[in-house]
């Protein structure tokens, strides 16, 4: 199969940097995203992730991927997949609790942008990710953006996952 590259952008900002999909490492997320595209969501900076930025979806597979490629230290540049019962991110200590009802199932998708990151929740523990793609052009670019919006607020972003 030939590489396959998708765009992540930030609309509002006009950032974007490219992704190499790592279908070697995890296909059937790989496919299942690609098969979903064009996807774009309200952007959120992680809370307790650290450099992270995010989106939120309705489930857009017939079933969810299994945990293949898993990390719980991603490294900048990684795209990861998650998906949560509504249960689990429902709650005031998230910030989604008007959103987000509790027999819900929500996909994240996730790019990491800096280093350092553990993703331990002190509400359930570990959560591991699938790590779908990684970024190869622009990441200098859009973590200069991620930081601007971790200290300027992320009302009325966007964050885009399109194939390119």
């Amino acid at each position: 199969m030939a590489d396959r590259f998708i765009e992540v952008s930030l609309v509002k900002r006009d950032v974007r940097c490219t992704a190499k999909l790592l279908d070697d490492r995890a296909p059937v997320t790989c496919a299942t995203v690609w098969d979903a595209l064009p996807l774009a969501g309200d952007v959120y900076h992680a809370k307790y992730a650290r450099n992270e930025i995010y989106a939120l979806f309705t489930p857009f597979a017939t079933s969810e991927p299994p945990l293949e490629n898993p990390t719980v230290t991603p490294i900048p540049g990684d795209l990861c997949y998650f998906s949560f019962a509504g249960s689990e991110l429902g709650t005031k200590a998230y910030g989604y609790d008007r959103e987000v009802r509790p027999n819900a199932t929500l996909v994240d998708l996730a790019l990491f942008y800096e280093r350092n990151n553990l993703l331990l929740n002190g509400d359930v523990g570990w959560v591991p990710g699938i790590v779908w793609g990684q970024v190869v052009e622009g990441l200098e670019e859009m973590a200069a953006a991620c930081n601007d919006l971790w200290r300027s607020g992320a009302a009325g972003e966007a964050l885009s996952f399109r194939r390119r």
